[in-house]
């Protein structure tokens, strides 16, 4: 990821990302390994939590991916956690490489439009 080269800054550039179906811990440990690659619209403090009287709940972030700000080291998740990104589709495909640098992410399924996708990944803790 760090040999890509940066985005023009801007609406381009930005990726909704959603998390659910998931644990509080999994969903900060995605969310924290994107933000320690990308600059975004939650603070490093505002960490997922749980829902008031267990109701599902869903984490969505935006991230601006037009310039690294730094490659996460790997994580663990205590469980595969599926993750939806919509934006354009090479904000997309960097969102994704910056994933791979702490997880295993496959793509399992993708929605395309003229300008954007919405794509849905799996990401688990990377073996080894």
């Amino acid at each position: 990821m760090s040999t890509q080269q940066d985005l023009p800054a801007g609406t381009a550039a930005e990726v909704a990302v959603t998390l659910d179906s998931c644990c509080k811990e999994d969903a900060r440990a995605v969310l924290a390994a994107l933000q320690a690659s990308f600059s975004s619209d939650r603070a490093p403090e505002d960490a997922p939590a749980d829902a008031p009287n267990g109701r599902p709940i869903v984490w969505a972030a935006t991230f601006d991916v037009s310039r690294t700000l730094g490659l996460p080291g790997p994580s663990r998740l205590t469980e595969p956690v599926v993750v939806t990104a919509q934006g354009g589709y090479r904000a997309v495909d960097r969102l994704r490489a910056g994933l791979a640098e702490a997880f295993s992410v496959r793509v399992i399924g993708t929605a395309s439009g003229d300008q954007e996708e919405e794509v849905r990944l799996r990401v688990e803790t990377a073996a080894g």
